[in-house]
């Protein structure tokens, strides 16, 4: 191999897991080319959460600071009953927790993170990113891989390490052996983004804390409500069950499937609901953790390689982890770049399927109805705050270097 392509990484996406992934092998002297399939970089989505194991991280790659000025540090997560919207649990967060965490939990707009990384990847002289084009082949070889991206005409390009950051629908993933198939999980989330100074802010302010991560719990579905923009916005998402619908960040389905779901809920959620759509839905699908993410030079990060479900709010965090995590495997460990990828998946996985076990087990609670709400109800009344902090070090204490 040529020996400027002996530290040269190509990564397919320019989401949050790719140019994170940019970043971090940038930092480490690597020469990184990001392809995009979209023509226009277009941030889906709106509001995101970032747990201090994501946000020590982004301040490691020089992202964090440019992010404060429109994030939101949130005081605490706020559990309510949707239909008494009595207070059920409230973990608190804001300063005491950024000192026990050492990194901020902070809430956000996904096009203000995306907007950041993409700033700093385009201020980085070894990153070079190439919209419009997508990757749709694969030359794998002993020492390298190439990828033949955009349109037939175009030439392979070559490096060390192929990287699929792009996504639960990858390209990459399709195109490698032993690879997962994404499943839809009978669930569906619909999302909406409110002005703070509007009729549906009002309505939000009505049952809801502005500076709170606010989780409004009912058997079947729950709401999550936040402040993003600077507090200009609040962002909304409601998880229901549902058919399947296009494959897509987002889509259309019948409103009427939400409104069932509330039947249950307190007039004045119904009513925040009622007045801050319309509402844009997305299904929600998983990849088997548990399948290959690596073969070879080429590996899997974020939803490509073990998309899930965003109960434990840690899909975005969890892509960030990927990146710093194999951009330090594959530099300290030079000279067999099969068997650093190997090291880092395995690592990883038991980190990631640890998550993914949170996640479920917060479905389970926040779904709850009968007699398991009322046992949910006892188990969150008898935790003391430092309690219910506590039960997370293991998640938002955790440190890249901890390898």
């Amino acid at each position: 191999m040529p020996a400027n392509e002996t530290r040269s990484v190509i990564i397919a996406g320019a989401g949050i897991a790719g140019l994170t992934a940019a970043l971090a092998f940038s930092r480490r002297g690597f020469s990184v080319h990001l392809f995009e399939q979209a023509s226009h970089i277009e941030s889906s989505g709106a509001g995101i959460q970032l747990s201090p194991n994501a946000t020590r991280i982004l301040d490691r790659l020089g992202v964090l600071s440019p992010l404060r000025a429109k994030a939101i540090q949130p005081q605490a997560v706020v559990l309510k009953d949707a239909t008494t919207l009595r207070e059920l649990a409230k973990v608190p967060l804001g300063e005491a927790a950024e000192m026990r965490w050492h990194a901020p939990y902070l809430v956000i707009h996904r096009a203000d993170l995306q907007q950041a990384l993409m700033a700093a990847a385009l201020d980085a002289p070894n990153i070079e990113l190439t919209t419009g084009t997508p990757v749709r082949d694969i030359i794998a070889g002993p020492e390298s891989v190439a990828v033949l991206a955009g349109d037939k005409a175009g030439k392979p390009v070559s490096g060390s390490l192929l990287i699929g950051a792009d996504g639960v629908w990858s390209t990459v993933r399709g195109l490698c052996r032993n690879h997962a198939d994404s499943r839809f999980t009978d669930e569906l989330a619909w999302r909406a983004t409110i002005r703070a100074d509007s009729a549906a802010g009002a309505a939000f302010f009505q049952i809801g804390a502005m500076h709170c991560v606010t989780a409004f719990l009912n058997g079947g579905f729950h709401l999550v409500a936040y402040p993003i923009s600077a507090g200009a916005e609040i962002s909304l998402v409601a998880f229901t069950p549902g058919e399947r619908i296009a494959d897509g960040p987002s889509g259309k389905a019948e409103p009427s499937i939400l409104e069932r779901a509330l039947r249950r809920a307190a007039p004045s959620l119904v009513d925040l609901i009622k007045t801050a759509g319309p509402w844009s839905t997305w299904p929600l699908h998983t990849v088997d953790a548990k399948a290959a993410w690596t073969a070879s030079n080429i590996a899997l990060i974020g939803d490509a390689a073990h998309a899930m479900t965003p109960f434990a709010a840690q899909g975005a965090a969890m892509a960030i982890e990927d990146a710093e995590t194999i951009a330090n495997f594959v530099s300290s460990r030079p000279g067999d770049l099969p068997a650093a990828l190997q090291e880092w998946e395995s690592v990883r996985r038991q980190r990631v399927l640890r998550v993914i076990r949170r996640g479920a087990l917060n479905r389970l609670a926040w779904h709850a109805a009968g007699p398991v709400a009322l046992a949910r109800n006892l188990f969150l009344k008898s935790r003391s705050a430092e309690n219910l902090v506590a039960d997370l070090d293991w998640l938002y204490g955790w440190g890249a270097s901890e390898n």
